[in-house]
């Protein structure tokens, strides 16, 4: 409490003045401070989000007020699309059918899903390979590299592996490049006993989970910032995955719960046929 009230300049005593009478509503100058902090810590947040944060420090406005501010003091996010292809499709590799259409996970590490973005450099590029539980958005394994290859996506599914340690079962969703259909990784997903998914060829909505990640990632992060080195992006983008969009960025997909929220909530958290 003392935090909030330091952060928007006002005495403690404002604090316990409005909750005592939630018919009255804070000065738009108060909330439009709010609102800027909050924008400022997660630039991807539109005015529905913005809300939900602002009610979950204890505001009490609505989500029109919440526009209305938004507009006139010119805070709602601009989020541009960028597509980069990533994943070579033309390969004499083995291919699976998509075990994911259709399927709904109600709980933790029955669905993963994954793949990979390119990230600028000031004179190349690298490439960000990402495993995500599909119950729960969470982010379970990451890896950074100047190499787009099998050795890549590797190490972002041990690390997934080595974090959720999961049941023979699991559902394992990939595009079609050949990073993934990779001797290495298709054994390495053999050998926990899950079972291989893949997209069709040409077709990202078929993965439509890891591309909502990245276009996160992208807009939220990557696109704000100017990587002058290799370490200095795997460092930013690893504070990024761990401590923003995994534990505190609100996910509408989750009632407007962070997935470490979400997940700590197993099983009252899950709604009936699972998030959608």
């Amino acid at each position: 409490m003392r935090r909030l009230c330091a952060l928007l300049g006002v005495g403690r005593s404002w604090y316990y003045e409005y909750p005592a009478q939630p018919t009255r509503q804070p000065p738009d100058v108060v909330v439009r401070d709010a609102i800027e902090r909050i924008a400022l810590e997660f630039p991807g947040y539109g005015y529905r989000r913005v809300t939900h944060a602002l009610r979950r420090e204890g505001w009490t406005v609505n989500h029109k007020r919440v526009l209305r501010v938004m507009r006139e003091e010119s805070l709602l996010c601009q989020l541009k699309r960028r597509f980069v292809a990533t994943n070579d499709a033309g390969h004499a590799l083995g291919t699976y059918p998509n075990l994911a259409a259709g399927f709904v996970p109600t709980g933790p590490d029955q669905l993963w899903v994954a793949d990979i973005t390119y990230i600028r450099l000031p004179t190349t590029f690298a490439y960000l390979a990402c495993v995500l539980d599909a119950w729960s958005r969470r982010c379970v394994g990451w890896r950074l590299s100047r190499r787009i290859d099998a050795r890549l996506t590797v190490a972002a599914l041990e690390q997934a592996i080595g974090e959720r340690r999961p049941a023979p079962g699991l559902i394992h969703h990939l595009d079609r490049g050949v990073q993934y259909a990779s001797a290495a990784y298709v054994a390495r997903l053999q050998g926990i006993g899950a079972q291989i998914s893949m997209t069709a060829t040409g077709n990202p909505h078929e993965n439509a989970k890891a591309e909502s990640f990245f276009k996160t990632l992208n807009c939220e992060e990557v696109y704000l910032q100017e990587y002058r080195t290799f370490e200095e992006a795997e460092a930013n983008l690893g504070r990024f995955i761990a401590d923003v969009y995994n534990a505190t960025r609100l996910h509408s997909s989750l009632g407007y719960l962070p997935p470490v929220e979400y997940e700590a909530a197993y099983p009252l958290s899950v709604p009936e046929g699972g998030p959608t």
